[in-house]
């Protein structure tokens, strides 16, 4: 019942996860990430513990498929699993089970992994995929909220829509240049998530953008 994307910008040194779903407080669970790590969704019949444990194997140099192998390999319940990691050098792994509902499935690439299910059809995936690509030189947060509204637009979730989340890590680029989370915003129940999620991030602009230090 989810999309996601998960995505990096190398030269600005962060990664994110950008994700909406028919589920009640989809950031609750799917975004993980860390910077100059790497950023990690678990979703589908999630397994939570696919994020803390993945940015630990990528904290060890692991490349993004080899975690993708580990996590899968361990997991009893994998079939039902989908899992899109990102790793500090921008490889893009995913992960689609057999027993995920249709339409299930998944795009990867430099900088960026998409996947989903019971979608519409496959241009949900595309869509993530397109546009993020297209947006190459953008703010990485900018980049996923228009990867998410193309998806959306695209036809995404079938059952419909009920939460969206954005999370946006960099080292040192949070609040007053106190916090390696530069993002964060969920939309836990709204009738419209991910335009709700705009409007926040505009709003976040606006308050804190002003508040991380200059690098002069």
């Amino acid at each position: 019942m989810t999309y996601s994307l998960v995505a990096c910008d190398l030269e600005r040194g962060q990664w994110g996860v950008a994700a909406q779903s028919k589920f009640l407080a989809v950031g609750s669970v799917v975004p993980w990430a860390e910077p100059h790590v790497g950023a990690v969704a678990t979703q589908a019949h999630a397994n939570p513990r696919y994020g803390p444990e993945g940015l630990r194997l990528l904290r060890q140099g692991l490349a993004a498929e080899e975690v993708v192998e580990r996590l899968t390999a361990a997991d009893e319940g994998r079939d039902h699993r989908q899992l899109g990691i990102v790793d500090a050098q921008g490889r893009g792994a995913t992960y689609t089970g057999t027993a995920c509902l249709d339409w299930a499935g998944s795009a990867a690439g430099p900088c960026y992994a998409a996947q989903g299910n019971i979608l519409v059809d496959e241009r949900t995936i595309a869509s993530l995929a397109a546009v993020f690509v297209a947006t190459e030189g953008r703010p990485l947060a900018e980049r996923l909220l228009e990867a998410l509204t193309a998806a959306e637009n695209a036809g995404g979730d079938r059952r419909g829509r009920q939460s969206a989340a954005l999370l946006v890590v960099e080292r040192d680029g949070g609040y007053a240049g106190l916090s390696d989370v530069l993002v964060d915003l969920r939309v836990d129940d709204h009738p419209d998530p991910i335009g709700e999620l705009v409007r926040l991030y505009g709003l976040h602009r606006l308050r804190f953008d002003t508040t991380a230090p200059r690098k002069d």
